[in-house]
C-alpha cells in the first residue's frame, strides 16, 4: 500500500500485485474546514443507523404477525385461523348456529369459501386456507370443513391446540401495561417479537436523537455561534510532552 500526502490534499491509494491493480484512489479535501467537520461522517452514519433501526423494528414486528413462513407451515395455522376456531367454539356454546345463512357466502361470519370452493374459516384466513393440521383434519369433509362435525364433533384437545397456536410466543405482543393485560386475546408475556421490535426501536430512536444533536452542533458552528475549543491556543499545546 502506498499513501501520498500533500499540503492541501490527502491521497489514499491501495495497490495489489506490485501496483498492477488499483483498488481505490480517492482524494479528500482535509483543509479549509472548521473543527466540527469531523461531525459530518458521524451525522451521516447515525442518521443511516436510525433509519435501519426503525426499518428493522417494522420488519420484526409485522413480519412475525402478518405472514411469516418461519412460523406458519403446512401444519401451523395463522393466528386468525386459530382465533376463528376458538371463537366458533365459544359462540356455539352460547347458542350460535355456524351454518346459518348469513352474509354473501351463506356460511355466517365464522366460515367462508376458499378459491377452490372449500369451506374454510372466515376472517383473515385466505392466505392459509389450505392449512393441513392434525388438530383440524378430523373436522374436514369432502368439501372442506364439515358443518355437522363443527357442530357436534369438536374435541377438547382440538380447542386446546387451537388456543395454543392463537397465543404462541412468536405471535406475542407488548400487551402489558403495569401488569394489566391490554390485549385480551394475546399472550401476556414478553416474546421474541417484543424483545426484537422494542430493542430495534430504541436503537433507532437514540441514533436519531444523536443524529439531530450532532447535526445541530455542526450547523451552529457553521453559523458562528458555537466556536468550540480554540485549537491554536489551547493550554495543552504549551505543556511539556509526557514522554
Amino acid at each position: 500500500m502506498k499513501t501520498l500526502y500533500s499540503r492541501r490534499r490527502f491521497y489514499h491509494v491501495e495497490t495489489l500485485f506490485n501496483g498492477t491493480l488499483a483498488l481505490a484512489g480517492r482524494d479528500q479535501e482535509t483543509t479549509g474546514f472548521a473543527w466540527w467537520a469531523g461531525n459530518a461522517r458521524l451525522i451521516n452514519l447515525s442518521g443511516a443507523l436510525a433509519v435501519f433501526g426503525f426499518i428493522a423494528c417494522c420488519f420484526v414486528w409485522f413480519n412475525n404477525t402478518a405472514y411469516p413462513s418461519e412460523f406458519y407451515g403446512p401444519t401451523g395455522p395463522e393466528a386468525s385461523q386459530a382465533q376463528a376456531f376458538t371463537f366458533l367454539v365459544r359462540d356455539q356454546r352460547l347458542g350460535a348456529n355456524v351454518g346459518s345463512a348469513q352474509g354473501p357466502t351463506g356460511l355466517g361470519k365464522y366460515l367462508m369459501r376458499s378459491p377452490t370452493g372449500e369451506v374454510i374459516f372466515g376472517g383473515e384466513t385466505m392466505r392459509f386456507w389450505d392449512l393441513r393440521a392434525p388438530w383440524l383434519e378430523p373436522l374436514r369433509g369432502p368439501n372442506g370443513l364439515d358443518l355437522s362435525r363443527l357442530k357436534k364433533d369438536i374435541q377438547p384437545w382440538q380447542e386446546r391446540r387451537s388456543a395454543e397456536y392463537m397465543t404462541h410466543a412468536p405471535l406475542g405482543s407488548l400487551n402489558s401495561v403495569g401488569g394489566v393485560a391490554t390485549e385480551i386475546n394475546a399472550v401476556n408475556y414478553v416474546s421474541p417479537r417484543s424483545w426484537l421490535a422494542t430493542s430495534h426501536f430504541v436503537l433507532g430512536f437514540f441514533f436519531f436523537v444523536g443524529h439531530l444533536w450532532h447535526a445541530g452542533r455542526a450547523r451552529a458552528a457553521a453559523a458562528g455561534f458555537e466556536k468550540g475549543i480554540d485549537r491554536d491556543f489551547e493550554p495543552v499545546l504549551s505543556m511539556t510532552p509526557l514522554n
